[in-house]
């Protein structure tokens, strides 16, 4: 089979690192030749994946497309779907993902768990709704990675919203932060991967680190997976997602959105589940059965940032020290240029004590250091 992917970064790089294990020719599409993603496919187009006509001439000739990130075009990527070509996931559940304000209304009309929210079309509008204060402010399209969201908590911030169609979501008092990933084939059938707990930088908005399983009681649990499981049938799609959940202080589940693709949040899978969710989506793709999506060893995920005040070719700072550490495995994403909070890398941890997990991050955190 010839599959493509959209977009060239470090998901795409970990998902063709997984092709490898299978007889599959490989494409991507991506604006920089020198991302990521480039030098480990059989093919390398240089486009625009917001671009129709790039998407269309791209994808026409491939049996099956997948994406690495929501931002493309689905226009194209339907007209390529009503031509015969398997994409995953379909158009509709990325049409549907990929705008905050659908996505939003999707949850509502399938009684799926998820803060209240008022859409707002831009700034005068949103100062209308100052009663739903405190509130967190999403712009519709576009954002990313912790930017497009805005907490408003009074009405001296509202200036500090959004100038554009968004939502205005009721805060939510948290406890903790997961993230359930689904995979569904052409069949309809589901495996879930345990929930991974989610601990953010409140600086840069950012994972700062995770631990998985999370440890959270089993009925929360059984819930939460319940709902995830929900929520991608109801997208009617196969493919990978990502679900991210709050739970709060009285123990209610909240989805907070939906990923239509592999993700951060699993990327431990790739050494501490029996089948990685970069693995699951190419048996989704190439019409394999579902793998086993077990943990084999809790695990944490440390991100490797960009410092700050450091912009130009990286340099990794204690990378030594980390590789002699016990039982962690460093993923460098080939990115040539920091910048403060970019996504260079992430490390996994392996240990059953879960004590030792945390400490074994931090201490990761304090070591390495990417400068220029």
């Amino acid at each position: 089979m010839k599959i493509g992917i959209l977009g060239g970064g470090q998901l795409g790089r970990m998902l063709l690192q997984a092709a490898a294990n299978y007889t599959v020719e490989t494409f991507v599409l991506e604006n920089d030749k020198n991302c990521p993603a480039a030098h480990l496919c059989h093919h390398f187009v240089k486009g625009d994946i917001r671009d129709f006509e790039a998407v269309y001439q791209f994808g026409k000739k491939l049996d099956a497309l997948t994406i690495e990130i929501e931002s493309v075009n689905v226009e194209a990527l339907e007209k390529l779907e009503s031509e015969g070509v398997k994409i995953y996931p379909k158009p509709s559940a990325i049409r549907t993902i990929k705008n905050k304000i659908k996505q939003k209304q999707f949850y509502k009309q399938h009684e799926i768990p998820s803060p209240h929210f008022i859409v707002t079309k831009n700034l005068q509008d949103l100062s209308n709704h100052r009663h739903f204060l405190p509130a967190v402010h999403k712009i519709a399209e576009g954002g990313y990675d912790g930017k497009g969201v805005q907490i408003i908590r009074n009405e001296r911030m509202i200036s500090k919203g959004f100038d554009a169609p968004a939502i205005l979501e009721k805060m939510v008092n948290i406890k903790k932060e997961i993230a359930i990933i689904v995979a569904m084939n052409d069949k309809g059938e589901t495996v879930v991967y345990p929930p991974a707990e989610m601990i953010f930088d409140p600086v840069l908005n950012l994972l700062d680190y995770q631990i998985s399983p999370a440890k959270i009681p089993q009925k929360i649990c059984w819930k939460a997976e319940s709902i995830a499981k929900k929520l991608v049938q109801e997208l009617k799609s196969p493919g990978l997602f990502a679900v991210e959940l709050f739970v709060d202080e009285n123990e209610n589940i909240w989805v907070n959105e939906t990923a239509p693709r592999v993700h951060n949040s699993g990327h431990h899978t790739i050494e501490a589940n029996y089948c990685s969710q970069y693995d699951m989506l190419w048996r989704i793709m190439l019409q394999y059965p579902l793998g086993n999506s077990n943990a084999i060893m809790p695990s944490a995920i440390v991100n490797i940032l960009g410092e700050d005040g450091y912009n130009g070719p990286a340099k990794y700072e204690g990378l030594d020290k980390v590789l002699q550490m016990e039982n962690v495995f460093v993923h460098l994403y080939g990115k040539k240029e920091t910048k403060p909070g970019r996504k260079m890398g992430h490390i996994t941890i392996l240990n059953k004590d879960y004590t030792a997990l945390v400490r074994s991050a931090h201490a990761i955190k304090s070591t390495l250091k990417v400068i220029a």
